[in-house]
Formats: structure tokens, C-alpha cells, sequence
């Protein structure tokens, strides 16, 4: 757990230790982040042709289907004209 110090009754080298402790603290958050940004920019990147042909497929899977679908209301539609006369 963190030590809760109250900052009046510091004297000016250890505001200055302090100071220097708090930017250290966010260069070393903003390293983080950029190596994080950085990791998953490149992770992406990896995927994505992945991503893009199963896209592909998806799309032509679901034109096979309609393409089936159209084909199998034809039939049903004709065999129902062909039962009536």
C-alpha cells in the first residue's frame, strides 16, 4: 500500500525527488503505451489478410445459398403450377 505523505511539510529537495519520481513514473507510462500501441498495430496487421479471405468466403458462401434458395423457390413454385392443372 502506498504511503500517504501530505506534501506541506516537505522540504524543497524532496518536492524536487518527488517531482522527478511522478515524471519518471509517466515517461515510463507513455513507453508502455506506445510499445503496447506499437505490439498490437502489428497484430492487426498479421490478421488482417486472415480476416479479409474469410470474409471472402463468408460472401461466397451466402451467395451459393441465395443462389440455392432461388433455385429451390423456382422448383417448388413450378411443381405447385404443374400439380394445379
Amino acid at each position: 500500500m502506498a504511503q500517504q505523505v501530505n506534501i506541506t511539510e516537505l522540504s524543497l529537495p524532496q518536492l524536487e525527488v518527488l517531482k522527478n519520481q511522478l515524471d519518471q513514473s509517466v515517461d515510463d507510462a507513455r513507453d508502455f503505451f506506445k510499445r503496447k500501441i506499437d505490439f498490437l498495430t502489428k497484430q492487426m496487421e498479421k490478421i488482417q489478410p486472415a480476416l479479409q479471405e474469410k470474409h471472402a468466403m463468408k460472401q461466397a458462401v451466402i451467395e451459393m445459398m441465395s443462389h440455392k434458395i432461388q433455385q429451390l423457390t423456382a422448383a417448388g413454385t413450378s411443381q405447385a403450377a404443374a400439380t394445379k392443372a
